[in-house]
């Protein structure tokens, strides 16, 4: 039997666990004085370039940066034992974080986003700060599952207010 899906469902869980635990949960006050930003335009150079934030330890994220790689997306990795202040500067809400935070073409991609919902939101440009899957859903990029299982989800577009509005659904 493989045991490779549970292994890296307990290491991310652990990941998502030091994250929250106070040592990564941006507290609700800090997120809504985050600053605005607009999406500025990349270079050609710039455009794919896909900077990942995570755990050490976390192997789902491993699998969702494989997932994007795969997609044709160019993912630049960086580790991390504290996630609050990455969330906290890319405008993440509070409660609405996951294991990794990544930034691409001046959005934040929260969680195990799936490529094509970031393909989009790279061509339809909406004003936004970003995309989040809060949790990690099972069957999401990342958290596949043996069965092949997906347990239904949504991805959430975040105004920079911090609302959220859902922008696609998946596993229905």
């Amino acid at each position: 039997m493989n045991n490779k899906p549970a292994l890296l469902l307990l290491g991310c869980l652990a990941a998502v666990a030091a994250c929250s635990a106070g040592n990564g949960a941006p507290a609700a006050a800090s997120v809504a004085q985050a600053p605005a930003h607009s999406p500025v335009p990349a270079t050609d150079d710039e455009a794919s370039l896909l900077v990942v934030h995570k755990h050490p330890s976390c192997g789902c994220c491993v699998a969702w940066i494989d997932h994007m790689r795969e997609a044709g997306f160019a993912v630049q990795v960086h580790d991390h034992e504290d996630m609050g202040p990455i969330k906290q500067r890319a405008g993440v809400p509070y409660a609405k974080g996951s294991c990794h935070t990544a930034e691409i073409d001046g959005y934040f991609v929260e969680g195990h986003v799936p490529a094509t919902d970031v393909k989009r939101l790279l061509a339809e440009r909406p004003d936004a700060r970003g995309l989040t899957v809060p949790g990690m859903p099972a069957g999401s990029p990342g958290m596949e599952v043996p069965d092949g299982t997906v347990h239904p989800y949504a991805v959430e577009l975040v105004g920079h207010d911090g609302s959220t509005a859902v922008y696609a659904r998946h596993g229905e």
